[in-house]
């Protein structure tokens, strides 16, 4: 019977997917009986049952292998039970998605094996893994459901205008029964979960699946939002932007760190009114309520008060993983290789240290006359730069900005301007590139502080000024003098303030203290350490799981 399903399945999939359908033939067979193996074949057809009952527009093929691919790693996890089987879920956000791959791949490196969920297109759109890794992370492709206004290459935050988010909050929403699907198949020893799925983590409970929310934002943000109560039970105090600028009554010591009002101005209505079906406030509240323990990408030496906060605040485990330096290059296809050839080329001529990089990232998008002063400013600073400019978020973005009239023109030779892909960790790693232009992003700053470059800020959203804030208590960066109503500036603060971090002997504690954090945030033991005792904790906080066959099919 077994041999049959084993057959029958080899029809359906795709025809270079027979090999793959082969290899678990073995392992089938050479692990378990072979009513055993029958049972487990005969999941996967469940599965897509499953599937079709909730009217969900994936393929009979894409779904067969999804549940394939996690008998695969389940058959493995039987065959060395020391080792874990973790399911990682993040958002639709490349700020999100690419640190959960980083932390994946550390956890992998010690033998564990991953399960990482997400859409065709972001899974395509990641960073290749290293050939030694491809066996112990499976990527799990789901198809995006169709929601009203949500078009239909959108699968990450960086496809959408701002205003559009919402409808692809909506779509991860409506994942919830396939999620659920997934977790009853492969029953996972532990669920990672971001903080846009709220929903998943009672989910996980009803099947005894511990459930760890991993935080890509910081412990600061984190104790800003304050306990998960004030939230959940609609009892916060702070209800207008202003209220924001001040640090909250529960955090007990003294700190500048703050937002701005310019900042709470243009985020608030965001944060605290529902963006599709809840707030993402409330998201971040109901997923901290319903984990079992909460790790966040930090560390002990940038923000210990911090931590040891929260764990008061939330009365849960936080485990910081460390920063999650970036382990792999780019990668990239070969017209992007060329790309790069042509950008080293650029940059092999100019002095160590000497040009400014300019990036926003995959989220921020300034408007018209934020990049304008962006351009002036760079051009009165008379620095070389290099900027990767991203004029639009996705096709449905209608307000396309320019560059100023003449300026491509006037900064030739000085000046760089990309539009197309641009490999960032390549260019940080160059040695021409002494500092950085950017928007706060926390994977930015930590690539950055990786490759020892020094920080400009000039945060927008999010948790962006928080990151700012920071960096500049701790004299890490310099942030650009900014209104503090509509949080505008002008050519003059940006050329000033790159001129000051860049050359000014003003300067030098920037540099030196960027220096100084590198040595300490890129210690490759130090980051082991923070993976193993996260680990130890999977480990040891796992729960017995019962798995019986029947004797007959």
């Amino acid at each position: 019977m077994a041999v049959l399903l084993m057959r029958l399945s080899l029809v359906v999939v795709e025809e270079e997917r027979k090999e793959e359908m082969v290899n678990l033939e073995r392992v089938v067979f050479g692990t378990v009986s072979t009513a055993a193996a029958g049972w487990l074949l005969l999941l996967g057809f469940l599965y897509l049952m499953c599937d079709a009952i909730l009217d969900l527009s994936a393929t009979n093929a894409d779904m067969m292998m999804v549940g394939v691919g996690m008998m695969n790693l389940h058959l493995k996890s039987m065959a060395d039970p020391g080792k874990l089987h973790i399911l990682m879920f993040p958002w639709l956000a490349f700020g999100h998605l690419i640190p959960f791959l980083e932390l994946a791949k550390l956890i992998a490196q010690k033998g564990h094996r991953i399960s990482f969920v997400s859409t065709h297109r972001n899974i395509q759109r990641l960073r290749k893994l290293p050939p030694y890794l491809s066996d112990l992370i499976d990527f799990v492709k789901i198809q995006l459901p169709e929601v009203d206004n949500l078009p239909e290459d959108a699968e990450a935050s960086i496809d959408l205008p701002y205003n559009m988010v919402r409808y692809l909050k909506i779509a991860f929403d409506e994942l919830q029964p396939r999620i659920t699907c997934l977790l009853q198949d492969s029953s996972p020893d532990w669920v990672i979960v971001d903080f846009a799925s709220y929903w998943l983590c009672p989910e996980a409970a009803k099947l005894n699946i511990p459930c760890a929310y991993f935080s890509v934002f910081t412990a600061a943000f984190l104790n800003f939002i304050g306990p998960t109560w004030i939230t959940l039970e609609n009892q916060d105090y702070r209800v207008k932007p202003e209220d924001f600028t001040e640090k909250p009554k529960w955090i007990p010591f003294e700190t500048s760190v703050s937002f701005r009002l310019f900042q709470m101005n243009r985020q608030f209505r965001q944060f605290k009114e529902a963006g599709g079906n809840v707030s993402d406030a409330y998201r971040n509240a109901a997923t901290v309520d319903g984990c079992d323990v909460v790790a966040i990408r930090s560390c002990y030496e940038f923000e210990s008060e911090w931590l040891q906060l929260l764990e008061n605040i939330y009365q849960k485990p936080i485990i910081p993983v460390g920063h999650l330096p970036p382990t792999t290059s780019d990668g990239g296809s070969e017209y992007q290789n060329e790309n790069w050839l042509e950008i080293k080329e650029w940059l092999d001529k100019k002095e160590k240290g000497s040009v400014v990089y300019v990036a926003f990232g995959g989220e921020t998008k300034p408007n018209q006359e934020e990049l304008t002063e962006i351009a002036l400013g760079l051009e009165k600073s008379e620095l070389p730069f290099f900027w990767a400019l991203r004029k639009q978020r996705g096709a449905a973005d209608n307000e396309v900005t320019q560059l100023p009239e003449g300026f491509e023109e006037r900064i030739k030779g000085r000046g760089v301007v990309c539009t197309s892909w641009v490999p960032q960790l390549k260019l940080l790693s160059h040695d021409s590139v002494g500092g950085i232009l950017t928007h706060c992003g926390l994977s930015s700053v930590v690539e950055a502080v990786h490759f020892g470059k020094w920080l400009i800020l000039l945060p927008f959203w999010a948790d962006s000024g928080l990151i700012s804030s920071q960096l500049e208590e701790k004299k890490m960066g310099h942030e650009i003098a900014r209104n503090e109503l509509d949080g505008s500036f002008n050519k003059d603060s940006v050329a000033y303030s790159l001129r000051l971090v860049m050359v000014e002997e003003g300067g030098k504690v920037y540099r030196e203290k960027v220096k100084e954090m590198r040595e300490i945030l890129s210690y490759e033991d130090k980051q082991d350490g923070y993976t193993e005792r996260f680990l130890d904790y999977l480990q040891n906080h796992r729960r017995a799981k019962k798995i019986e066959f029947p004797s007959e099919l």
